[in-house]
């Protein structure tokens, strides 16, 4: 059953039965989207809402291309001060299993940028497929609450290159594994959330 998560107003913070959630009990909860979606925004206010001590985890850096620097800038803006960061293009699974000290939840934005940085690195599609099984059981081990972020890549064009064709397809694979094991699973579009997966 497909349940929609209302908003008081479009832009206050998501709300996803949190009546059951006890303290120190880990949580993990998938945003997924297209690009411009909405889903950051969501899947920030959803943490900084329900968690005091978080910790971002940025898959993508912005080295020296401008643009990513300005974008990387305004998310920071928007989450305030409130947040640590990690820069963490593919050791995920290490760090879910042995987060920092002292904070009680971690944002993964996002793991599309994540499969990018395997697939840079030359990885064959068994080994890419190796490293989701390892974050897969990251997110079981992990003992504080973890929120993902994704993007949903298969609702436009098949795409006209085998290596598009490639990211595609483990793209929708790793969408799939992740939303699996994930406690809460919602998706994004035009900035509202539906709730595909909550139990």
């Amino acid at each position: 059953m497909v349940r929609r998560l209302f908003f008081g107003t479009p832009f206050s913070p998501l709300s996803i039965n949190t009546d059951t959630m006890q303290e120190g009990q880990a949580r993990t909860v998938l945003f997924v989207g297209g690009c411009r979606s909405g889903k950051s925004r969501l899947a920030e206010e959803f943490v900084a809402r329900h968690y005091r001590s978080p910790c971002y985890v940025a898959t993508m850096t912005g080295g020296s291309d401008p643009e990513l620097q300005t974008r990387i800038e305004l998310h920071r803006q928007r989450r305030g001060d409130c947040w640590r960061l990690i820069e963490e293009p593919r050791g995920l699974a290490e760090l879910l299993v042995t987060p920092p000290a002292g904070i009680d939840a971690l944002l993964v934005d996002c793991l599309t940028m994540w499969l990018t940085n395997l697939l840079l690195a030359e990885l064959s599609d068994e080994e890419v497929a190796a490293e989701m099984e390892r974050l897969v059981a990251g997110l079981a081990g992990s003992e504080i609450a973890v929120v993902l972020v994704a993007n949903e890549v298969g609702l436009g064009i098949v795409p006209d290159t085998s290596l598009g064709r490639r990211f595609r397809d483990l793209a929708g694979a790793l969408n799939q594994r992740v939303a699996a094991v994930c406690e809460r699973v919602v998706l994004v579009a035009a900035g509202l959330p539906l709730s595909l997966k909550d139990v």
